[in-house]
């Protein structure tokens, strides 16, 4: 079975990036958390980028602020998808990574959740796995029949006590 690679430039990442590692180990799938600058660590990024498939690795999630370059490196040398994840920053609520991470030259896409959206990039990740991995598959169909009937809990329970009460509650 193959693994997820999660790497942020910074600590100050983890808090978002750590909602895809519990959404990977919600689903059973295994994973490798880093942190590399790709400004501050060129030759650490490549030389870990360039050896994750041969480490299992068959998808990355890559999240970034600013200037977003560590996602678009990483697709640029890993052969295999990367979901990038624009973080938003202090000046330009994320915008800024949002465009560094979707506008790739062609021939290095990176795909691109919202912004701090890892744990979608964890499911985008899971599904991309999935492909070739039934048991991941039934994971993510049970996670949608579970989202599913969350909703259905709370629609009862609106019907049954109404709105101002259901807010009360909140």
């Amino acid at each position: 079975m193959s693994k997820v690679g999660i790497v942020m430039g910074s600590d100050s990442d983890l808090k978002v990036m750590s909602k895809a590692a519990a959404m990977l180990e919600k689903l059973g799938i295994e994973y490798e958390m880093t942190i590399i600058s790709a400004h501050r660590e060129p030759d650490e990024l490549i030389e870990w980028t360039r050896s994750a498939a041969d480490r299992g690795i068959g998808v990355m999630i890559a999240g970034a602020g600013m200037a977003a370059a560590l996602p678009g490196m990483c697709a640029a040398l890993f052969p295999l998808p990367v979901i990038g994840v624009p973080l938003s920053g202090k000046n330009l609520d994320g915008m800024d990574a949002v465009f560094s991470i979707m506008q790739m030259p062609p021939g290095v896409p990176v795909a691109t959740v919202a912004i701090d959206g890892a744990m979608n990039a964890a499911i985008l990740a899971a599904k991309i796995l999935a492909v070739s991995d039934t048991d991941i598959l039934n994971k993510i169909k049970a996670y949608t029949e579970e989202m599913k009937n969350t909703v259905k809990g709370k629609d009862a329970k609106l019907q049954e006590i109404g709105y101002k009460a259901y807010l009360e509650q909140k």
